[in-house]
């Protein structure tokens, strides 16, 4: 029994700006990442981000999988000059050879000759979109970590998770919020700021690139604002230690049948697959245009429908929309 591959539902840089909240996991799940590899990642998705031109928001590297909530913006002008800077965050340290090469890169450029013209149409197709940015921060991690470990083949188990997000703020902050708890519901921390692997925790010890994603999610420029507010989503009320645990899944579906509601910072603490395996969250406007522009671009027949979120009935009507890998035989 296999699945048939659908194209991801994405919004294009000229389109607009966009969020997606992504994942991968390990080959068999396998809890393959130490401290050291963790760190390597996490400087990985910082490097890649900012050589794609995208924003990370927030993020949680964990032994067997990571997630990143990453903003796409919209398309603008990228200068030649912007070009090698970017091109050369990826290499802090150059060999001698692509030393030489960066300077042959330049005088390309410079001379708009052939040769320059196609290695900037290489690099700008690497850029502003979520797959290559997934692909080239998975590649370069991968080939780093089987050197390594004296390892060879897939590290990955599967393509990457996407689920293309509503930027309304309600929603926004409440993903990243749920991406950030990782650690914690993982037991590896009672609070996030103490997993030095994640993006609050990042943007707590001083990190101004993480605290610029805290505040976008949360709204307003003011680190000190964002981040008191932000605390107050996670725990529910102050910002004091965490008194909050997750709750069976026999209790939450009893919630769920009797139509009842939990606090938000109880369900941030389980595992919630609407954040996670669906192809899109948000409003049921966004959602069904999102859903009728799918069908125009490639044309989806298939009967699907979007679904209301349980439990999430003070926010209004939040839908998920789920159901596109289909199984066939073989």
């Amino acid at each position: 029994m296999g699945f048939v591959r659908h194209a991801r539902i994405k919004i294009s840089a000229e389109e607009g700006e966009a969020v997606y909240h992504c994942s991968s996991r390990t080959v068999n799940g396998e809890h393959l990442f130490s401290d050291v590899d963790r760190e390597v990642l996490r400087r990985h998705i910082w490097q890649v981000a900012d050589y794609c031109g995208v924003q990370i928001l927030t993020y949680a590297v964990l032994a067997n999988h990571f997630h990143v909530l990453v903003r796409i913006p919209i398309a603008g002008i990228v200068s030649d000059a912007e070009l090698i800077r970017r091109y050369s965050v990826l290499y802090p340290q150059p060999s001698l050879h692509q030393a030489a090469r960066l300077s042959v890169i330049k005088t390309d450029l410079a001379t708009n000759s052939e040769q320059g013209i196609a290695w900037r149409r290489r690099q700008l197709a690497l850029m502003g979109d979520v797959s290559p940015f997934m692909k080239l921060l998975k590649q370069r991690f991968s080939i780093w970590f089987n050197k390594a470990h004296g390892r060879f083949g897939t590290l990955w188990a599967e393509r990457f998770k996407s689920v293309l997000l509503d930027t309304e703020k309600q929603i926004l902050k409440t993903v990243a919020a749920y991406v950030d708890l990782n650690a914690v519901r993982a037991g590896l921390a009672a609070d996030s700021k103490d997993y030095r692997f994640c993006g609050y925790a990042e943007a707590v010890a001083g990190n101004k690139d993480a605290q610029e994603g805290i505040c976008f999610v949360v709204g307003g420029n003011a680190w000190s604002d964002a981040q008191a507010h932000y605390r107050e989503l996670i725990f529910g009320t102050g910002a004091g230690q965490s008194e909050t645990s997750a709750i069976s899944i026999d209790a939450l579906q009893r919630v769920v049948a009797e139509g009842g509601h939990l606090p938000l910072s109880t369900l941030l603490r389980c595992r919630l697959r609407y954040f996670t395996d669906g192809a899109v969250l948000g409003r049921r406007e966004f959602v069904d245009v999102q859903l009728a522009k799918y069908r125009e671009k490639t044309g989806y027949r298939r009967k699907i429908s979007p679904r209301v979120l349980p439990l999430f009935g003070e926010w209004g009507e939040i839908m998920s929309l789920r159901g596109f890998r289909k199984k066939v035989g073989g």
